[in-house]
């Protein structure tokens, strides 16, 4: 008989009060995201970045402020709502970010802004583009990038009800994936959830009230220190060059010879960020060993291919379909990963699309969702996405191509970031060249071109620059409430409901912001980041639709190459224990970043190894909080930044 008194427990973790707070700080992140990251270029993961500045900063604050709440008015927010608290907000909180919404709203309306100067883009590309993707009005367009003006909502209703309905269509689509796929991942297969770590170890348990706070552990604040202290005094120097830095990054070791063979070495670079060392110690050896192994295994093709006559290049710049065709390899794996989880996870989704024929609720009992309602919700979803490319001009059968790439990237990159929070890598092969690639581009109809690249947004990878980032954070938010014990269904709602909010105010506040300063006049202009974006997309589109290309057989054979790999080393590992080498390793290997991010991966290997070696897992367990305070440390010295720089640019102080 179940426990009435265990059962209100439960429920604590998604009290109404957290729900409002929680609601309450997304509607105040999302200006201090547009001024901290659009306005003033303090940094690019101010929300939206793996994992999160400003949700971490709020965790943060919230542990250490609530004990004393708790004395002064004796109710102190509890464990399971400062985690819930947190979970709601990493879902919300990216939206109003450089990569996100400014994207979405900007891609259409740059290309009618810049075919004023590039006349040819207008005779062949712009004509075909549907009026109701952006305002179309010259003054409505000059003051977007201009600024000085108030926005023309009459002339944007129609845009932001298209765009909107599409964003969220998208992550409602991928979060009832998530929902389908989550006792697979968390109970079944027992991924590591590295990310979702953090928060579970920053907040502790209190008193016998289950109130939350900050960890008591020494090992924890010997570790936030360091990082904390590295940060900051790293970040001073770059103001004050008479201040020393603690050169971790950034300093040349050999630089790229660009003649011969050894130019496929590339440039090495110190590299060494506290946090991403401290990840790679968190995540299985395995997975840490195969990402800076196989990035070894892209060098030695590249020196390869010079030898053998290629042209010499950098292993990280090599865009080329030519042998070894590294993003190419990458594009393979990623389709093999997905195809991989579908048939791992085959049992477990064939239970719960029989549990829809049947009155039987034990199959998705303690779900997020009865899985009929989640399969049922995924339908409508990817059958309104698939209606919006038709009503932009494609074909039925390319709009559920287009649907299920994107998709399935968003997928895949979950199943990333859950095995090894590889959540800062972009993928190699983006979802427009994945379509060209097999088919060429001039299977395709100029609207349907137009429409990929105008979604362009959905699917740019990696950095937190696509809605990727939510899907990934709302599977981790319901990892920390499987192993806090929250409700997971009421944390659901919470989410969807943070992620509307967050929609509604962010366009707000963006297009506002956008108006007023001008895009031009903005951060997303002077680091010239998202301009060079929009910029590249146009130029994509023109080429194209000007010079139509038929199959890449390289590409192709690239890419099955890459999937094949991935299969063998999944089978592999499969079949032997003691095989050392991991699928979502090589895939992470042919991803842009890895030149840099292998240095941390082997370093944090190397001390989980030594660890582990002579101490046993007792010693690694009783370590693991240092990692995650170097992890907090880091970024909360990050977060302090943000909003020491953006307070003294908002005084007009240039710091």
């Amino acid at each position: 008989m179940p426990n009435p008194t265990h059962e209100n427990e439960e429920r604590v973790g998604v009290s109404p009060r957290v729900i409002l707070l929680s609601l309450g700080l997304v509607a105040a992140l999302s200006p201090a995201a547009f001024y901290g990251e659009i306005l003033f270029d303090a940094t690019y993961d101010f929300a939206a970045g793996v994992p999160g500045m400003a949700p971490l900063a709020v965790l943060f604050l919230v542990a250490a402020l609530n004990p004393l709440l708790s004395r002064l008015d004796r109710s102190g927010l509890s464990r399971r709502e400062i985690l819930a608290l947190y979970a709601i907000i990493t879902v919300g909180a990216p939206l109003t970010s450089h990569g996100i919404l400014l994207y979405m709203l900007s891609s259409p309306i740059f290309q009618h802004y810049l075919a004023r100067a590039i006349p040819a883009w207008q005779t062949t590309f712009l004509q075909h583009m549907p009026t109701w993707f952006c305002v179309t009005h010259p003054a409505a367009v000059d003051a977007y990038f201009e600024g000085r003006s108030a926005v023309p909502w009459s002339l944007w209703w129609t845009p932001l009800a298209a765009w909107t309905s599409f964003l969220l269509a998208l992550h409602l689509a991928t979060l009832f994936l998530v929902v389908l796929l989550r006792r697979q991942w968390i109970t079944h297969e027992r991924l590591s959830f590295p990310l979702a770590q953090v928060p579970l170890e920053v907040v502790q348990t209190a008193d016998s009230k289950d109130r939350g706070r900050l960890p008591a552990s020494g090992i924890f604040w010997i570790g936030f220190l360091i990082s904390f202290g590295i940060t900051s005094v790293n970040r001073l120097a770059s103001v004050y060059p008479a201040i020393p830095d603690i050169p971790l990054s950034g300093v040349t070791i050999i630089a790229w010879n660009p003649i011969g063979p050894l130019a496929g070495l590339g440039a090495w670079d110190l590299w060494l960020l506290p946090w991403m060392i401290a990840l790679a110690y968190l995540i299985p050896k395995e997975l840490s060993f195969s990402c800076w192994f196989f990035w070894l295994v892209r060098i030695a093709l590249c020196v390869a291919a010079i030898s053998a006559g290629a042209y010499p290049q950098r292993p990280e710049e090599w865009w080329g379909s030519n042998f070894p065709a590294p993003i190419y390899q990458g594009g393979g794996a990623v389709l093999a990963v997905a195809v991989w989880v579908l048939w791992f996870g085959r049992r477990h989704l064939k239970r719960a699309f029989l549990s829809i024929f049947t009155r039987s609720s034990a199959a998705d009992a303690g779900e997020p969702l009865p899985y009929r309602w989640a399969l049922l919700g995924f339908l409508l979803c990817f059958a309104y996405l698939v209606y919006f490319y038709w009503a932009a001009g494609c074909r039925v059968l390319v709009g559920i191509t287009f649907v299920g790439l994107i998709i399935a990237h968003y997928i895949v990159w979950a199943r990333l970031r859950a095995e090894t929070g590889l959540g800062f890598i972009p993928f190699p092969l983006i979802v427009a060249w994945m379509a060209a690639v097999p088919f060429g581009t001039g299977f395709f109809r100029p609207r349907e071109v137009i429409a990929l690249m105008c979604t362009r947004w959905t699917y740019f990878p990696g950095f937190g620059q696509s809605l990727e980032v939510c899907t990934g954070n709302a599977l981790e938010g319901l990892k920390v409430a499987d192993s806090a014990r929250i409700p997971s269904r009421r944390l659901l709602y919470a989410m969807v409901a943070a992620f509307l909010l967050a929609l509604i105010v962010g366009v707000y506040v963006i297009l506002v912001g956008i108006y007023h300063f001008g895009f031009f006049d903005t951060g997303a202009a002077w680091t010239g980041w998202l301009y060079h974006i929009l910029r590249q997309a146009g130029n994509q589109t023109f080429q194209y639709l000007t010079y139509p290309s038929g199959t890449n057989l390289n590409g192709t054979i690239g890419i099955a190459a890459g999937a094949f790999v991935t299969f063998a080393l999944g089978i592999l590992r499969l079949r032997f224990w003691w095989w050392p080498f991991h699928p979502i390793g090589y895939l992470a290997a042919f991803c842009w970043g890895m030149h840099w991010y292998s240095q941390a991966f082997f370093v944090g290997w190397l001390l989980k190894t030594i660890t582990v070696r002579y101490g046993g897992l007792r010693v690694y367990r009783r370590t693991v909080p240092l990692a995650i305070g170097v992890i907090m440390g880091d970024f909360i010295g990050q977060g302090a930044w943000v909003l020491l720089v953006s307070t003294l640019r908002g005084f007009g102080i240039d710091f």
